[in-house]
């Protein structure tokens, strides 16, 4: 597989917070690039562990010392590759709610936004699994709430929102808006389905709080 054509890899990039034991760190990221790859050709029930290891060119159990299943490593890769997108140290302050929304979009090419709905399509039973059904989704999508939460509570205090405003409950719809839109509609993120989702419903929804 031709990685830079498939759009799984950034150029910058460093380990999820939420990882096993560390050793070398290189390798944690070259094992977490290999599970997004193999997650977007075979799929969460047709890969596995050797598979990994095979196509980083180490030993399963240089996986396992990492991560003690194959549930736990996709875990971690798609929280990985969540945060990827993200510049958690760069997170924007433009003095407009509305506008730092924007900001934190990233141009993605097609060839990218493919790739991530080709990972998140294969999947499958890895949904199913007690603690994924438990707190996986809150898990994987973790990077973005951070940040929607950030900028919700700048705008808070400087007087923008309504300190009534249920923040967290903003952060979830935005999350659930881009799961369904991946994982039901199938279809990449965008972009102006994006800016009506925050003018019509989280803008009015912070200012106005119910």
């Amino acid at each position: 597989m031709d990685k830079k054509k498939k759009g799984l890899i950034p150029k910058k990039s460093s380990p999820p917070t939420v990882m096993g034991r560390k050793r070398d760190a290189s390798l944690d990221i070259s094992i977490l690039k290999a599970t997004l790859e193999m997650l977007a050709e075979e799929g969460f029930d047709g890969m596995t562990m050797d598979q990994i290891a095979t196509k980083v060119g180490t030993g399963k159990a240089a996986c396992y010392r990492r991560w003690p299943s194959k549930v736990k490593l996709v875990k971690d890769a798609l929280i990985w590759m969540n945060r990827n997108q993200l510049e958690l140290e760069k997170i924007p302050d433009t003095g407009s709610l509305r506008n730092d929304f924007l900001a934190v979009l990233k141009p993605h090419s097609m060839e990218e936004a493919n790739a991530k709905l080709r990972v998140l399509g294969g999947l499958g039973t890895f949904w199913l699994d007690d603690e994924i059904e438990k707190k996986g989704i809150t898990e994987i999508f973790g990077p973005w709430t951070e940040v929607n939460r950030t900028l919700i509570q700048r705008a808070m205090e400087r007087g923008e929102i309504s300190k009534k405003a249920n923040v967290e409950l903003v952060c979830k719809v935005l999350n659930s808006m881009a799961t369904y839109r991946a994982l039901i509609e199938r279809k990449p993120p965008d972009k102006n389905l994006f800016i009506a989702m925050i003018d019509q419903v989280v803008m009015p929804a912070l200012k106005n709080p119910g």
